[in-house]
């Protein structure tokens, strides 16, 4: 089997992770898998699954316990992501709840918001969601339109997001606006709306080509009144803010398309084990033996730099162009894996009763969200070429 190819991870090989690890595929199995037909019908998942990760301890897993979190470092997390991606699981938002808001708001909130929202959020009481994207506005984060004018102890918040995670179940979003209309900068900032807040509405889920079960749709904001207190960090910061958090959030990317790599090999693996061709099982053809060594070294030497960065993100010392690398260069990984396994499937691998196919339609998406993975090689490529780039910046700001 895989893991007899497969190095040991050692980033997973303490007895807490092992009884971790049992822990969460104990609740995929119990818990979720003979569900997940009925939240694709539905567009969403229960709420009870987001109440019963909470009392497992699976949300905010390394957030401080004085908060609602089990305290743990970021490998926990990342044990969590790789868990359910193994078993194509796309429906629950946990990761972008866990792993991306709850940062936020303990890196950059006040005492009083971080009490408010972080504790019933560890407990699956509060469903959050991220408002960046815009119908216009995609990885140009500064040409966001969604305003937020100063009324004196409130903002009034106009716009519309698109394309929001668990935004259709969410209880409160950070949302990017505009608050410091006619400068030059136009100051972009971050807000915590509540949903119930009047004026505050959502759209329908989008139908969507994969992730059928994960409740993506848009939000829009009529004359939305929002206390200054629900400020995010400094007013005009929002754009440092987001740059400082988003290597996490490509990091759980890369991370999801490791997992979902792992799986669909080992799909693949059994499956071809047992189906027969010409009088044999599909796995002794040499072909199908070529292309499972392909994925599984490409998957070894992708795992291999995703436990570097886990360390490094654990160790605050991941930088964007490693993070860029890692969600540019795995989620390319995952979609050429799961295309060769669901070729070496045939015909039933087209089959959506079969994991495989769900995994073939979900992960198209992972080189989309999060940055495009064009927009990851240009990071990258500044990296590379920096002092280069601060040349051009500073000749163009003489002119």
């Amino acid at each position: 089997m895989l893991q007899n190819v497969l190095i040991a991870r050692e980033i997973y090989a303490s007895e807490e992770h092992q009884m971790m690890q049992e822990m969460i595929q104990d609740f995929i199995r119990n818990e979720i898998m003979d569900q997940i037909d009925g939240w694709e019908e539905n567009g969403m998942v229960s709420r009870e699954i987001w109440l019963r990760a909470g009392a497992l301890g699976l949300l905010c897993i390394d957030m401080p316990e004085q908060y609602g979190g089990s305290g743990l470092d970021f490998s926990y997390s990342a044990l969590f992501i790789e868990e359910l991606a193994k078993k194509g699981i796309s429906g629950p938002g946990f990761s972008l709840h866990s792993d991306i808001v709850a940062p936020y708001l303990l890196k950059y909130g006040t005492e009083t918001q971080k009490q408010k929202y972080l504790p019933p959020m560890a407990r699956g009481e509060l469903i959050t969601s991220l408002g960046m994207t815009e119908p216009n506005c995609g990885s140009d984060l500064k040409a966001i339109t969604t305003t937020a004018v100063d009324k004196g102890d409130h903002y009034v918040v106009n716009g519309q997001k698109t394309f929001i995670t668990n935004g259709y179940m969410s209880n409160m979003s950070i949302v990017a606006v505009k608050t410091q209309l006619g400068t030059a900068k136009e100051g972009l900032s971050l807000l915590l709306m509540e949903s119930d807040t009047a004026g505050f509405e959502k759209g329908i889920p989008f139908k969507k080509i994969g992730m059928k079960a994960q409740d993506t749709c848009e939000l829009f904001f009529d004359n939305v009144k929002v206390p200054k207190d629900n400020l995010l960090g400094k007013e005009g910061d929002g754009f440092k803010m987001m740059m400082s958090e988003l290597p996490r959030e490509r990091l759980t990317v890369a991370l999801n398309a490791i997992g979902g790599a792992e799986g669909a090999i080992k799909n693949t693996i059994a499956y071809t084990s047992t189906r027969t061709a010409f009088k044999q099982p599909i796995a002794q053809f040499q072909n199908t033996q070529f292309k499972l060594a392909e994925c599984a070294t490409q998957l070894q030497l992708h795992q291999a730099f995703l436990d570097r960065c886990t360390l490094l993100l654990s160790e605050q010392r991941l930088t964007a162009e490693s993070a860029s690398m890692a969600k540019y260069s795995a989620t390319e990984m995952h979609g050429t894996v799961v295309d060769e396994c669901l070729q070496l499937f045939g015909g039933y691998g087209y089959m959506w009763e079969y994991p495989i196919a769900r995994m073939y339609a979900d992960n198209r998406v992972a080189r989309i969200y999060a940055g495009t993975n064009e927009i990851m090689k240009i990071l990258i490529a500044r990296g590379l070429f920096k002092e280069l780039y601060q040349e051009l910046k500073a000749l163009k700001n003489k002119k």
